[in-house]
């Protein structure tokens, strides 16, 4: 078409720039968009960051979570094992207060729990994830019998009670490996957690995956792959995958909030980490024993782990909106 000069208009550059822009790039712009989503992210990035500079962070201040600082300090802790001062004992040399009972610091102790939790949290999301997507994804293109066999033992882990399974089976993998009258090494307590949280967890992503894979093996795409002969696993990396990575970003941001509540909770039952090793359910364990007498010790690790799930179960939220608009209500 001309305008009335005779001459073709040229294209309007917003129209050139949305044709020009990957799915990805459409993704990360609707996200930005989102501010809740936006807020979110960076309280992830400040926990993770925490996380990682703990020891640095800890060494700076000039404290560490082991030391018994209440027992060696006279005027700390009073008749009765508690904080001298008000509020749990904060004041300029210990930010967060001092621990009842043996005195330690609140600040470091909570620093370092923050990266035992979290570290076992990621790392049990990850494996999780990766069993997950292997195993759906040859469930759901291989079909027949190794669809029918893989089905039935997720409906068989979907239908355990974890959770009590989790308390009277974690003392049994311990034993596997020291024997009943020695203490299990903190290394040990934390792989066994990964393993046994990824054994029970990647039922759910891989259910999923196995349903897209059953829809999207029989789409013309992946017809033409076959036709042009390509192998199965350049049909499954380059034809399958690109397809599911949206359902996989999303599973994953939701998976790892609840490990970390999962991982929480049993070291507050006592089958997880254990005192002396800072974790978040070691402190908000030993916090429900004073919260009495003094709350402020628990209310630093409940406080923290909130905001954290919190802003971690939005930033999944609004990452699926992100990735899959029709999704938003």
């Amino acid at each position: 078409m001309t305008d009335e000069t005779g001459k073709t208009p040229a294209p309007s550059s917003t129209a050139k720039g949305s044709e020009s822009r990957s799915p990805g790039r459409l993704a990360w712009t609707r996200f930005k968009r989102d501010r809740t989503g936006v807020v979110s992210a960076y309280i992830v990035i400040f926990f993770f960051t925490i996380a990682v500079c703990a020891p640095l962070i800890a060494k700076l201040y000039g404290k560490n979570p082991y030391e018994q600082y209440g027992q060696e300090t006279d005027g700390l802790l009073n008749d009765f094992a508690f904080p001298v001062k008000p509020n749990g004992g904060i004041d300029g040399n210990f930010w967060f207060g001092i621990e009842p009972q043996l005195g330690r610091d609140v600040f470091t102790f909570l620093l370092y729990g923050i990266r035992t939790s979290l570290m076992i949290a990621t790392a049990a999301t990850l494996l999780t994830t990766v069993v997950g997507v292997v195993i759906g994804i040859t469930a759901g293109y291989l079909g027949g019998k190794t669809d029918y066999f893989v089905g039935r033992v997720i409906d068989i882990l979907l239908s355990f009670p974890s959770t009590l399974f989790f308390i009277a089976f974690m003392p049994v993998v311990y034993a596997l490996f020291v024997p009943f009258n020695e203490d299990v090494p903190t290394w040990l307590r934390a792989t066994c957690l990964i393993l046994v949280l990824s054994a029970f967890g990647w039922a759910s992503i891989a259910r999923l995956l196995r349903g897209q894979v059953l829809g999207l093996r029989e789409r013309e795409f992946v017809e033409a792959a076959k036709v042009t002969g390509a192998s199965s696993r350049r049909i499954v990396f380059k034809e399958l995958l690109p397809n599911l990575w949206t359902p996989i970003l999303i599973q994953s941001t939701l998976m790892l909030p609840a490990y970390v509540t999962a991982e929480a909770g049993l070291a507050f039952l006592g089958v997880g980490i254990q005192d002396p090793t800072p974790d978040w359910g070691v402190m908000i364990q030993r916090g429900a024993g004073f919260y009495t007498e003094d709350i402020t010790f628990m209310i630093f690790p409940g406080v923290s782990m909130i905001i954290f799930v919190l802003a971690f179960n939005l930033l999944g939220d609004s990452v699926r909106d992100a990735l899959d608009p029709k999704s938003k209500r």
